[in-house]
């Protein structure tokens, strides 16, 4: 039987749960990724009971495990893969070390267990397998008379840390050799903070994603206009607009494009208001612009207690006069108290939130602060942006802490003394009891907010209590940021809410009047462009392509596009497998 081979454990018949099995040789393996099924891809396909979260293959051959990133399709079973007696290492980015015992300690509590102590064995356990690799370095695997295996890692684009995976294999008694490429998830351009992906020089063998292989992203380009309009124009429903979003990734690029909407608002506001005394104005635009003086005066309706964007850990480092802390230590927080430093200055004395456990006046006016008289301006520099998942405030702190992996223009806006990642107007929520007074709040005063909550399908986390509190009401409005899989709330409230439709939330019926929307060009995935040109772009086209990482359309649809780019460009015979 010939080598090399590859067994996929998921990922071949969905889009989650990627897990695949390189065979170098009959003793010898490499584990690829090992994620968590999601929606539909999470019941068993053939016949009934069952878990797809037990390791179902055998572990004996598995000389190490390698991340592609951190994402917990990707990573969300390795608390079973050490549980069924996995004992190698660990390899993934460097920026990925930093990230990835944040995300298994949430899985491991979701999963096992809360008790303190297990979970601080069990983290030990997997640092101490951790084995950081830089980009573009190459790492030997397995040096013996029968074979070299090295590994190298290059980055995908898709969050940072995020890698494909270079694979050489060399079998010097039989003389042969081949590279073997697995994409991870791709990434698409323009994304905040990365850098984008560059194609391998070559690949005898790619496994690649086809998550968007059917498919064109709208322009990355301009998407933060498309953001900000539409964000506009929910809230002139007078309402809160929420939008599900994953604690890695997404999270960061939409605080990252709201900073960028409120600081070129704040300068127009202001150079308006310059201007204000000159009769060179516009009518229209003085109206403007004295619309948001007029609000920056105006009293605010305080929120229920929160915290500032706050950053927790232990250890810290100064850069350019900003304190920045780390958020990769588990269980050992630091007091919720609002902080007053550089990295993190008080809210407004009007816009604080104050003591804890401080109640909202009832008798104030919740959307004086937020609107023009005439409902027709949001007051942006005012427009209190709610980070509602502590989860993500540990990796928009770990964020904070990597950005020798962010790219030129993000490492500009540092430089410049903003903060991407804590401006003024983010609060962050982190005790339950908090968390359940803000849902109370927006609720009843339907106050003008943004709420980015954790849960990003809307199958778990915080986003499930808003969504019960708000989907009845059309003056709310939920904004779809990122992809929804097939069995998930989030893809039932897409698909079925703009009909007027309802989505069954913990077992209960709630029907849909608020507003859907979705914006395609937020996908952390390269479209189907992205993915041929990750091909086209290489010297040496591969010989055999894997697709995988797809719903079966989008799968089929790449297979077509790529026979088409192999046959237009008179490449050699290419064989495809649709991994399914």
């Amino acid at each position: 039987m010939g080598y090399p081979q590859i067994e996929h454990h998921g990922a071949k018949d969905g889009v989650t749960g990627s897990c695949h099995q390189l065979d170098m040789n009959a003793t010898t393996s490499l584990l690829v990724d090992c994620g968590l099924f999601q929606g539909d891809d999470a019941s068993i396909p053939s016949g009934e009971g069952g878990s797809r979260l037990l390791i179902d293959f055998p572990l004996d051959t598995i000389k190490a495990l390698v991340v592609t990133h951190v994402h917990i399709d990707h990573v969300g079973r390795i608390p079973y893969l050490l549980a069924a007696g996995f004992a190698g290492p660990i390899l993934c980015s460097e920026a990925s070390a930093k990230l990835l015992p944040i995300v298994l300690e949430d899985a491991f509590k979701l999963s096992f267990s809360r008790d303190q102590q297990r979970i601080e064995r069990y983290i030990d356990i997997v640092e101490s397998r951790l084995v950081a690799l830089p980009y573009q370095h190459w790492f030997t695997l397995v040096d013996t008379d029968e074979l070299n295996a090295r590994i190298r890692l290059q980055r995908a684009g898709h969050i940072i840390g995020s890698a494909y995976v270079e694979i050489d294999l060399n079998y010097p008694q039989a003389g042969e050799s081949k590279r073997i490429v697995f994409s991870g998830d791709l990434g698409a351009p323009h994304a905040p903070f990365l850098m984008p992906p560059q194609s391998p020089e070559r690949a005898d063998i790619l496994v690649l994603e086809s998550t968007y292989g059917d498919r064109l992203h709208e322009d990355r380009q301009t998407r933060r206009q498309r953001l900000e309009a539409l964000i506009e124009q929910a809230l002139q429903d007078q309402g809160t607009v929420l939008i599900p979003a994953f604690s890695i990734g997404r999270t960061q690029e939409l605080l990252y494009e709201l900073e960028e909407i409120i600081h070129t608002r704040s300068i127009g506001a202001s150079s308006l208001a310059n201007m204000l005394p000159s009769e060179t104005v516009p009518a229209s635009s003085a109206s403007v612009g004295a619309s948001l003086l007029a609000n920056n005066n105006s009293d605010h309706l305080p929120l229920p207690p929160g915290e500032r964007a706050g950053v927790r850990g232990r250890e810290t480092m100064p850069e350019n006069g900003i304190t920045s802390e780390s958020a990769g230590v588990r269980g050992k927080e630091a007091s919720p108290a609002i902080s007053n430093d550089a990295e993190q200055p008080p809210l407004p004395l009007r816009e604080r939130v104050g003591e804890r456990g401080q109640k909202t006046a009832q008798n104030e006016t919740p959307l004086a602060e937020n609107h023009s008289p005439d409902q027709s301006t949001t007051n942006w520099p005012k427009l209190p942006i709610i980070l509602d998942s502590p989860l993500a405030s540990r990796f928009t702190a770990a964020y904070r802490e990597l950005k020798p992996f962010w790219n030129q223009e993000a490492r500009d806006r540092v430089q410049s003394g903003r903060r991407p990642l804590c401006f003024e107007q983010l609060i962050t929520i982190d005790s339950h009891s908090d968390h359940q007074r803000i849902v109370n709040h927006l609720t009843q005063t339907a106050r003008p907010a943004i709420v980015i909550a954790g849960g990003g399908m809307c199958s778990g986390g915080r986003i499930v209590n808003y969504l019960k509190a708000m989907l009845g009401d059309k003056r709310h409005n939920v904004l779809f940021v990122g992809y929804q899989a097939k069995g998930t709330p989030g893809h039932a409230i897409q698909t079925y809410g703009p009909k007027g439709g309802y989505v069954n939330l913990d077992g209960e019926r709630f029907d849909i009047r608020a507003g859907i929307s979705s914006i395609g060009g937020y996908s952390a995935h390269a479209d189907q462009n992205g993915l041929v040109d990750f091909v086209t772009g290489m010297q040496q086209w591969p010989t055999e392509i894997r697709i995988v990482h797809g719903e079966q359309e989008a799968k089929q649809t790449l297979a077509d596009r790529l026979y088409a780019e192999y046959a237009q460009r008179n490449r050699p015979l290419l064989e495809i497998v649709s991994a399914g």
